[in-house]
């Protein structure tokens, strides 16, 4: 994917606070703090909330898995209220970084997941990030629309998933 420095956009950077689409106002903030408030949101996810193994199910598994997100990623966090209600990752991978979105089930559609992972980017750029990817289920198509709205771009089709990237 060729793109010159001037065709790439520039993201908000964190702290954001913006009302969605159901006149909530929620607050987006880089987070690397207790993971508490995360393993509460990730406990409100069922069966079908899950993609790919992740978040994981049971206390520790997650606890473990957000902890490692938060000690070797960016993270941003969504807060409504003073609970966690989305989260988003970048995990350094080599020469660019995977990008992990989740959003509680109940502040799905709402323009919180774009925003959410426009504010990551921006927090990515800000940190000298340069490329990001992701990986999402082909079935998947309201993601692979929000991606695609922030400009991602399809790299492999797979039968299970597709891979997606940008430029920083």
């Amino acid at each position: 994917m060729a793109t010159s420095a001037d065709e790439v956009r520039r993201f908000p950077r964190p702290p954001v606070t913006f009302t969605d689409q159901r006149s909530r106002t929620v607050d987006i903030e880089a987070y690397d703090g207790d993971p508490s408030p995360l393993v509460a949101m990730y406990a409100r996810f069922d069966a079908e909330s899950r993609a790919q193994g992740v978040p994981p199910r049971g206390e520790k598994q997650t606890r473990d898995w957000v902890e490692t997100l938060l000690d070797e990623g960016l993270n941003v966090v969504v807060w409504h209220n003073q609970s966690a209600v989305g989260h988003a990752v970048l995990i350094p991978e080599g020469e660019s970084s995977e990008l992990a979105i989740f959003v509680r089930p109940d502040y799905q559609s709402a323009g919180i997941g774009t925003r959410l992972i426009e504010v990551l980017l921006g927090h990515g750029q800000e940190n000298g990030l340069d490329h990001v990817w992701l990986a999402v289920a082909r079935t998947n198509h309201v993601a692979m629309k929000l991606y695609d709205g922030v400009g991602f771009e399809t790299r492999l089709r797979d039968r299970a998933e597709h891979e997606m990237e940008r430029p920083l």
